[in-house]
């Protein structure tokens, strides 16, 4: 059996959440991804769950989607009618293909923070990073378009030209930028990030969790009638993406850690 890619640990109502494939940078293939959302499954069929931390073993939160293993040989064969990267009946980490968690999540991170692991933080209610964080929602260089609900929530979370300030270039940014344009609550010293979030979740354990759960479902309704519309157009957006020259270009860069040459066909 090979070994588990995500742990998840209860303690006194608190659902520890971590990801453990440090020797890749805790990058996510497909068994990080279905054991993922195995254990956001649990938060809300588990009553004794009132509050989630993710975190991450080793230096790094995650770099980001396994390319190379989600893809394989195949390039863009699989992506061709939009990428499903979570399992038929399963739970969404990031909301899109199935309703978001209905409890609150802490996201606590250190070193680097790619793509999916930014959009964790977007799908997420509270965000700790300690001062060795980079940052980056990078999808433009490989010809593609951010499919993990950043293209909404990222302008929602921190103003529209915050967002598109990194989200348009793909370039990366420190914990300094990330606190001060509010993608992250709080910014800790290296290696205090995980408790830091502990310490918040088990502050939120402690109120009334109904009142909590509806606090946070009734400050989301604004937020997701317009949110919904547009995660629903992403898998198309990126099926036509993974068609073009660019895209196979932007592989064609990741594999080979060359810098790509995009021509706009």
């Amino acid at each position: 059996m090979s070994e588990k890619l995500v742990t998840a640990e209860l303690t006194e109502h608190v659902l520890h959440i971590t990801l453990n494939r440090p020797h890749k940078l805790n990058a996510a293939n497909r068994q990080l991804l279905a054991e993922l959302s195995d254990a956001f499954g649990e938060i809300d069929a588990n009553p004794e769950v009132r509050v989630a931390v993710v975190s991450a073993v080793g230096p790094h939160f995650t770099a980001g989607l396994d390319l190379g293993d989600i893809f394989g040989n195949e390039g863009a064969g699989e992506i061709n009618d939009g990428l499903k990267i979570i399992p038929d009946g399963s739970t969404d980490p990031w909301g899109v293909q199935t309703a978001a968690v209905g409890k609150p999540i802490v996201v606590a991170v250190s070193g680097i923070c790619f793509t999916l692991g930014v959009e964790l933080i977007l799908a997420a209610d509270i965000a700790v990073a300690d001062t060795t964080t980079t940052f980056g929602q990078i999808e433009v260089s490989r010809g593609i378009l951010p499919f993990g609900g950043a293209t909404t929530r990222f302008p929602a979370r921190v103003g529209w030209g915050n967002a598109m300030r990194w989200l348009l270039t793909g370039d990366t940014f420190d914990a300094v930028e990330a606190h001060r344009i509010g993608l992250v609550q709080e910014l800790v010293p290296a290696g205090e990030h995980v408790e830091r979030a502990l310490k918040i979740a088990r502050s939120i354990a402690a109120q009334a969790p109904l009142a909590v759960q509806a606090t946070l479902a009734n400050a989301r309704l604004a937020a997701r009638a317009a949110e919904a519309q547009s995660l629903a157009l992403l898998n198309e957006t990126l099926a036509g993406l993974a068609q073009t020259k660019d895209f196979a270009a932007g592989m064609t860069a990741f594999a080979t850690r060359s810098t790509p040459t995009f021509e706009g066909h």
